[in-house]
């Protein structure tokens, strides 16, 4: 069996070298290949746009803010300290970023603070939904212990 498969191999590398090779090569210029790394250099670069080609995100910035300051009057700070405190830290890092002109990084850390700070006010409205069902759940429970004491007289 294995002089099969050397034979097979013998026979196609033998085809393989009677094969006409191409010319591509018998023209080699090296003024081409120059040419073609440097247009390869400049399409990379003009894929690759800088940061600055970005337009600044001043709106998701705006946006970011208002939801902060709506997750702080919610109540934010109270019921949702870790979430209201990230929001503020990536506000503060998106403010940096658009100081750097880096308006891609500043645009992503904007929408993560939105993020974070409408998390904030949804726990702080859900705390505060549960303190007023256990208020209103305790005062269910006083007015049974009231009629029970009623009817017991």
């Amino acid at each position: 069996m294995n002089t099969y498969w050397g034979d097979r191999v013998r026979h196609l590398t033998e085809w393989m070298g009677k094969m006409k090779k191409p010319n591509c090569f018998k023209s080699f210029q090296p003024g081409r290949i120059g040419v073609t790394i440097a247009a390869l250099i400049f399409i990379t670069g003009c894929a690759s746009a800088p940061s600055s080609s970005v337009p600044a995100p001043n709106e998701q910035i705006a946006v970011s803010r208002a939801a902060i300051s709506n997750a702080n009057s919610a109540g934010g700070s109270q019921y949702a300290p870790i979430q209201f405190k990230s929001a503020l830290e990536k506000m503060a890092g998106a403010e940096r970023a658009m100081g750097e002109k880096d308006y891609a990084k500043a645009r992503v850390l904007a929408e993560q603070a939105q993020v974070d700070a409408e998390l904030a006010s949804a726990a702080a409205a859900a705390a505060k939904a549960k303190k007023a069902a256990d208020a209103v759940s305790e005062d269910n429970r006083v007015l049974r212990k009231e009629i029970d004491r009623n009817t017991k007289q």
